[in-house]
């Protein structure tokens, strides 16, 4: 009976010291798994977003390379457009010109045909109203019949002539005017297109620069679609890793948890184990107060006593990638100057005597999100 007390004490003590397991790592263990599912529903989202902005970003692109390619378009109009002014301003230049040229030609046959008439007014003025009778001798002076006909013959043709003369001349000016009538028709069509030309050239061009702000907008926008994608890549990115890391210590902690655990009083600690325990608690804790220092003496000891782990402080401590002033070489130099402080080794003999201020944690690291345990200056022990 006597026997059965000692054991149920012992027991006791042990869990309270933490050198088995307790409900708590399972309590710990179902915290941890909470919080892996809430990263994995947080990264789903986070991926069905990034989905979505990626799909966005498809349609920005394909839009604006709609744009891109009526632009294109519209420049190629722009072009046809101007080089058809150019075409029209030099035809209108060429019909001004020709206009010019047959208003001098009309110019001229109007005075031709004023002197032609003057001409004819001034013979009759001069045979009829200043009784010239210098046309009627020569008819009748003849002396015979056969000239006085000849005469009068000589006179008709020549007033045929002028009548002729003025008729052609008339109608070479109604040849003209008609020409310029043409000319000036076809310069007011000329000009009428040129005035449709920049208007269209004005449409276009108005277009070209709408759509120049469309693609504009639409790359300000496809930028910052590509900014909260990679927003989204990088938050998934870090939920990944919290989720690695959240496993990594889930399995790890269950692992020791379910292992079998020794009692402080079955370890035979070797000599340089305080001095080893002492500086390795400087270089992880040295500027912590004596709780965290006193922690991280714990997780090692938890080690020693925990079958997931080797059996001695020397193992323990230099268990392949562990504890990272191993790797960089910051125990060594601590080491070869003695760096612990009297603190440190206060918390290793405490450590080393079986006290312990984290239960059975056997991992401690600085804070991540997701990650449960207890809480000592910049470590959380789990």
């Amino acid at each position: 009976m006597r026997g059965l007390r000692k054991l149920a004490v012992f027991l006791l003590a042990a869990m309270i010291a933490g050198a088995i397991p307790s409900e708590g790592n399972v309590a710990e263990a179902t915290s941890i798994q909470d919080k892996i599912n809430q990263n994995e529903k947080e990264k789903e989202a986070l991926e069905g977003k990034l989905d979505q902005k990626q799909d966005e970003l498809e349609n920005l692109k394909g839009e604006q390379s709609t744009l891109k390619g009526e632009l294109k378009n519209l420049n190629t109009q722009l072009t046809q457009v101007s080089d058809n002014l150019a075409d029209l301003e030099q035809q209108i230049q060429t019909k001004t010109e020709e206009i010019s040229v047959t208003q001098a030609n009309l110019e001229e046959a109007k005075e031709t045909e004023k002197w032609q008439y003057a001409c004819m007014v001034t013979r009759v003025r001069d045979m009829y109203e200043r009784n010239d009778t210098a046309y009627m001798n020569a008819i009748l002076g003849g002396k015979s019949f056969g000239q006085m006909l000849n005469a009068a013959d000589i006179f008709e043709r020549i007033a045929d002539y002028d009548n002729q003369k003025l008729e052609e001349f008339k109608e070479t000016r109604h040849s003209i005017e008609e020409q310029e009538a043409t000319l000036q028709r076809e310069k007011n069509e000329l000009e009428n297109l040129k005035v449709a030309a920049e208007a269209e050239k004005n449409k276009v061009s108005g277009l070209i620069g709408q759509t120049s702000s469309n693609i504009a907008a639409y790359a300000e926008q496809i930028s910052e679609a590509e900014e909260q994608a990679l927003a989204y890549e990088k938050e998934i990115k870090e939920k990944e890793n919290t989720l690695e890391q959240l496993k990594k210590e889930l399995a790890l902690s269950q692992a020791a948890a379910a292992g079998s655990w020794r009692d402080i009083s079955e370890v035979n600690f070797a000599e340089g184990d305080r001095y080893l325990l002492a500086n390795l608690i400087y270089c992880e804790a040295g500027g912590e107060p004596y709780e965290g220092q006193l922690a991280v003496g714990s997780v090692v000891i938890n080690r020693v006593l925990s079958g997931k782990f080797p059996d001695t402080v020397v193992g323990v401590i230099y268990q392949n990638r562990q504890f990272s002033p191993v790797a960089s070489g910051r125990l060594e130099l601590a080491l070869a100057a003695n760096k612990a402080t009297a603190k440190c080794y206060q918390a290793a003999d405490a450590a080393m005597s079986g006290v312990t201020n984290v239960g059975n944690c056997v991992f401690f690291r600085t804070p991540i999100e997701g990650l449960t345990g207890i809480n000592i200056g910049g470590h959380v022990f789990y």
